[in-house]
C-alpha cells in the first residue's frame, strides 16, 4: 500500500452521504476497484493510479482532513459547522445529501414559556442559534433516538437533521424553527492543497464537472 506522500487520500462518510457520493464520484471517473458494500474493507484503491478511498464514520471525516491523515473528503455541512473547519479548505459544494437542520417538538404542544430544555447532538450549533434568538436553554446531548426526549419528558424540544420529516411524524412530533440547510461538502486539507496541488486540482475540477451535470 501506498504511503500517504505518494498518494491521494479522499475520505468518505459513511451511511447515506456515502450512498449519494459514490455515483457522483463515478460520473467524475474515479470508482473503487471492488464494491464497498460488499467488503468490510475501510481503505479501497480505486481506477485512478495513487488515488485511494477511506470509509470512515461522518463525523471523524473532519478530523482525519484537518490533521493530514486525508488529503480531501466528503462531509456533511452540519458535522463541519458543528466540530469547527480550522486547517480546511471548502471549495465545492456537492449538493448531495440535502436536509435542514430545525427544532421540532410534539405536535400540538405550546410554546415552552422561558427557559427550555433542549436535546441534541449539535451542542455548538444549537448554542449559537438559540443565543441569537436571544432564548435561555439548557442543553442534553444525545447521540441518537432524539425523538425519544421530548416523548419521555426529557426535554421540551430538540434540534435534529431533518430530511423527509417521517420518523419526526411517526413518533408524533413536528419540525418548527429552520436553522441551517445542509448538504455535503468537498473538503481539502490546506497543506496538502499546497504541497500536492497538481493532483488535487484535477481532482476537484472532475467533481466540478460531476456536479454541474447533476445539478
Amino acid at each position: 500500500m501506498k504511503s500517504n506522500a505518494d498518494c491521494l487520500t479522499l475520505a468518505l462518510s459513511k451511511g447515506r452521504i456515502l450512498d449519494d457520493t459514490l455515483p457522483l464520484l463515478a460520473a467524475a471517473g474515479i470508482e473503487p476497484a471492488e464494491p464497498i458494500h460488499k467488503s468490510r474493507k475501510l481503505i479501497f484503491e480505486t481506477n485512478l493510479p495513487g488515488v485511494r478511498l477511506l470509509i470512515i464514520r461522518a463525523t471523524d471525516v473532519p478530523t482525519y482532513v484537518q490533521l493530514g491523515a486525508a488529503d480531501l473528503g466528503v462531509s456533511g455541512k452540519d458535522v463541519l459547522m458543528e466540530q469547527g473547519e480550522e486547517g480546511l479548505y471548502e471549495p465545492l459544494d456537492l449538493n448531495i445529501a440535502r436536509c435542514r437542520l430545525m427544532t421540532a417538538r410534539l405536535k400540538g404542544a405550546p410554546m415552552p414559556v422561558g427557559r427550555r430544555r433542549v436535546a441534541t447532538k449539535f451542542v455548538h450549533l444549537a448554542k449559537q442559534w438559540y443565543a441569537s434568538q436571544g432564548i435561555q436553554v439548557d442543553l442534553i446531548k444525545l447521540y441518537g433516538g432524539m425523538e425519544l426526549a421530548p416523548i419521555m419528558g426529557l426535554a421540551d424540544e430538540i434540534v435534529d437533521i431533518v430530511d423527509t420529516g417521517n420518523t419526526l411524524k411517526a413518533n408524533g412530533l413536528e419540525a418548527c424553527e429552520s436553522i441551517a440547510e445542509i448538504s455535503s461538502r468537498l473538503v481539502v486539507n490546506k497543506a496538502s492543497m499546497k504541497l500536492k496541488f497538481k493532483q488535487i486540482q484535477p481532482l476537484i475540477e472532475r467533481l466540478t464537472a460531476a456536479v454541474a451535470a447533476a445539478n
